[in-house]
């Protein structure tokens, strides 16, 4: 049995191939982790109940689309080393071109690891991370790529074109058996992270959306206001920072002309699903929030304002104690909390979905207020998907 009152203990035991490591912590758990090229582990809770959850390997991912979004969930794979990336796909970028994409990058820095080419694989590791080696696919058509000769489950699907149930379908044909879309969806049933990725239904749910990354910032900071006082409405701008289909210089637009105009030259307006969306996944929020977004010259890094009306009455300190509890509990790495005098440079590579501004909010009355929270929405993201990726898989 496991005394609530025990001191932290670790070892690791190495027998032969196989390594076991014994963890005690003070009014907490017993884990005992073993590894071999699969992975096991047994936790006791003190109080007696016990889980046990077995795993015979990581989860083997795949993503479609090499682009920001799909070189940076390779990054925060590497990184978390918590699923293995076996295969990617893009028609327009050599394997070479994708050695020095990955290898650099203007926002985020050099990569901190080793990355090269061998044949048509990428290999790329990290000091005391696994090696990922990554076989490398240039097909233009999704329902051709050999997702299960690569050995990978699931997929990320990068691109921003495949983004509805019938078209990321075509990745299930080429044997992938998830696929998770990393960006919003028409009809994709939608995931966030710490708000309601537990809804996922293993049985039924075979293409998923991991929702935009402002819908990330936000509903966890919507979460914690509504559950703790309610929200009878709300109003989201999302001051944000250029993606890559904006223009460089002035050029013609497909949708609102102004969104064709100069994105290192003007402050844009621009439409955002993002808080409607929040609705899909907080659905008694449902039809009680929009917004709207200002797109700005910056590379990296953007800010959600959500002004509100409560429900019950609450003054600011009141908001930032049950932000702050959330930050360091249940929401702990998805959702931070700061009292520092930040700016948007201070989040490049943050890995948290939402970074509540204490000192930026402010409040016209005990009901109605505006909240600030910051978000790295290339790095923070990326890491949610990859997340979302190793949560579906303990359902599998």
């Amino acid at each position: 049995m496991v005394s609530s009152s025990i001191k932290v203990v670790y070892c690791t035991i190495a027998i032969y191939r196989f390594t076991f490591s014994l963890v005690c912590l003070e009014n907490s758990y017993l884990c005992i982790f073993f590894d071999y090229c699969s992975s096991f582990s047994l936790l006791i809770r003190s109080s007696g109940k016990l889980f046990l959850r077995a795993a015979m390997s990581k989860p083997s991912v795949g993503i479609n689309g090499f682009g920001r979004i799909g070189r940076l969930v390779l990054r925060a794979a590497v990184e978390k080393d918590s699923v293995n990336v076996v295969a990617v796909n893009d028609p327009f970028i050599s394997i070479d071109y994708m050695v020095y994409l990955f290898q650099y990058d203007s926002t985020h820095g050099r990569f901190k690891g080793t990355v090269a080419h061998e044949g048509d694989y990428l290999l790329v590791a990290k000091e005391g991370k696994s090696q990922h080696k990554i076989k490398v696919y240039n097909s233009r058509d999704p329902a051709e790529i050999q997702w299960g000769s690569a050995g990978a489950d699931y997929v990320v699907e990068s691109t921003g074109v495949f983004t509805t149930i019938e078209k990321a379908n075509a990745h299930l044909k080429g044997g992938a058996k998830k696929v998770i879309i990393s960006a919003p969806s028409a009809d994709a049933p939608m995931f966030v992270v710490g708000v309601n990725h537990e809804k996922y239904d293993h049985a039924n749910d075979h293409i998923i959306s991991n929702a935009s990354c402002t819908t990330n910032c936000l509903a966890p900071l919507a979460k914690v206001i509504n559950d703790n006082f309610g929200i009878i409405e709300g109003l989201m701008t999302t001051v944000h920072a250029v993606t890559a289909t904006q223009k460089t210089v002035d050029g013609p637009s497909g949708k609102l002309w102004r969104d064709g105009r100069g994105a290192g030259q003007n402050i844009i307006p621009a439409s955002t699903g993002a808080a409607k969306a929040v609705g899909k996944v907080i659905p008694e929020l449902n039809g009680k929030l929009t917004g709207m977004a200002f797109r700005v010259p910056t590379p990296d890094v953007s800010v959600v304002d959500l002004t509100a009306r409560l429900e019950k009455p609450a003054s600011l300190d009141d908001i930032k104690k049950v932000v702050k509890a959330a930050a360091e509990g249940p929401l702990k790495g998805v959702l931070a909390y700061t009292e520092d005098q930040v700016v948007s440079s201070d989040f490049i590579s943050d890995t948290h979905s939402s970074i509540f501004d204490a000192g930026a909010s402010i409040s016209l009355n005990p009901n109605f207020v505006k909240l600030v929270s910051w978000y790295d929405n290339e790095f923070g993201y990326s890491n949610r998907v990859v997340d979302l990726i190793s949560y579906i898989a303990t359902k599998a």
